[in-house]
């Protein structure tokens, strides 16, 4: 389709090019206008219907969207602000910057522009953040026949209309009734014998990482926003809610590669500012693992007396790292997905302890064996064997413990990932290696 899109672009046939861009879903018009110039960027954009045009506008990334409003006279900019839901303008807003935002603003009806206002207050990680004002509220005194009468009068410009929301004159939330709880109902059934007052709500200043779990636990296709007096202020709808669980991914991600978290695209991210994010973590990672060059040069009189003890280092260090990468990773993820909690921290130890031995004999006898059929040598095999078992332990037990730690002091777990426990078991790696050496070897 893109190919089709690009060739009658190339050769003119702006009629043809105008009837298939009609036929094509908005994401899809989106990603071929990121591919092409931007002269035919903003030909192809002028083709789309005002509806269409301001759904693409909205698939858009940060970048293309930037491009597209330097294009754009001021009417076309209005009329794409003004159609966009709330949420969508409040996160092109934080997105741009000051001279794109102040353009923005001044194409923004008054009304609008008063509400940015007040949703660019909420914290950035907040509820209140990424939710919609665009939302369908009824009376529990109406009927089912008058609740479809203003679902068909201001539908349209909501968000959702699937879910509706039940509020008193004061606006405090009594309840939510469904489309299809209105659809199997009679016309004159009065909504209060019908709504969900069970209700699941969040605050506007709760953790937006902690809403999206709740779409995941409950299968939410919206969630209503209450202050602190029980007044729906807005609501979160499961688009925004993945968003959400992206952004987080992608946070938690790069903070387990032991890089600073970006605001920011591959791309848009300039060559500094990706230096700037992995420097520190790398000089800090670095400068601890100092501490294993020190120990090595301490034990230096034992590899005189047995320079292959030097040969197994990399090894039992590797390993090491890699198994607590592995129950990190776990953690981290079952942590991430609510399956683990603080309170499992017993549990949990135990659980990766047997898991621990088994791997660490196994890892042990077969490496034992090698060395002993290699070199003729039981003692070496036993000191390797020996110490194998016990890196394998300890950096399992600080790969499920430390995450979980993080966890209970209000850090983010992911800080406690794979670099950081590869260093840590690294050095205690050396130092359980030359002590059983030592015992064992009489050196």
């Amino acid at each position: 389709m893109q190919e089709k899109v690009l060739e009658l672009l190339e050769n003119k046939r702006f009629n043809d090019l105008k009837h298939i861009l009609e036929t094509m879903n908005s994401a899809d018009i989106a990603q071929i206008l990121s591919e092409v110039k931007n002269e035919d960027m903003i030909l192809l954009y002028r083709f789309l219907t005002k509806d269409t045009a301001v759904e693409t506008f909205s698939y858009m990334e940060t970048e293309l969207q930037e491009r597209l409003i330097h294009a754009m006279t001021d009417k076309e900019l209005h009329d794409v602000t003004n159609e966009l839901f709330l949420d969508d303008t409040v996160d092109l807003i934080e997105e741009m910057p000051a001279n794109i935002v102040k353009r923005i603003l001044q194409q923004t009806h008054p009304d609008q522009r008063k509400l940015i206002n007040e949703f660019l207050k909420y914290p950035s990680r907040s509820a209140g953040s990424v939710m919609t004002i665009e939302f369908i509220d009824l009376k529990a005194t109406m009927t089912v026949d008058e609740a479809f009468t203003k679902i068909r009068k201001i539908g349209l410009d909501k968000e959702t209309i699937y879910t509706c929301y039940v509020l008193d004159d004061s606006r405090r939330l009594q309840g939510i009734v469904t489309v299809k709880d209105l659809l199997l109902a009679k016309n004159d059934t009065i909504l209060s014998y019908i709504m969900e007052t069970n209700l699941i709500t969040v605050n506007t200043h709760d953790d937006k990482e902690e809403v999206a779990r709740k779409f995941d636990k409950y299968d939410f296709l919206a969630l209503p926003v209450v202050d602190q007096e029980f007044r729906l202020v807005g609501i979160i709808t499961i688009d925004d809610a993945i968003d959400v669980m992206q952004e987080e991914n992608t946070e938690d991600f790069e903070r387990m590669a032991a890089l600073a978290p970006s605001e920011d695209t591959y791309f848009r991210t300039s060559v500094f500012q990706h230096a700037k994010n992995r420097i520190v973590w790398l000089l800090a990672l670095m400068l601890s693992a100092t501490v294993t060059g020190v120990l090595i040069t301490k034990y230096e009189d034992a590899f005189k007396a047995i320079p292959l003890l030097v040969a197994f280092i990399p090894m039992l260090m590797d390993t090491g790292g890699n198994c607590g990468s592995q129950t990190s990773t776990l953690v981290i993820r079952g942590m991430a997905l609510d399956e683990i909690r603080s309170k499992d921290i017993f549990r949990v130890f135990y659980k990766e302890i047997r898991v621990a031995l088994l791997v660490g004999v196994a890892l042990g006898f077969v490496n034992g064996l090698r060395i002993f059929i290699q070199y003729n040598d039981l003692a070496l095999a036993f000191v390797v064997g020996l110490t194998l078992i016990a890196t394998v332990c300890l950096s399992k037990a600080l790969g499920c413990l430390l995450p979980m730690v993080a966890k209970f002091f209000k850090l983010d777990p992911a800080l406690m990932a794979a670099p950081l426990i590869t260093t840590i078991v690294d050095t205690c790696s050396i130092m359980i290696y030359f002590t059983i050496a030592l015992k064992i070897m009489n050196l």
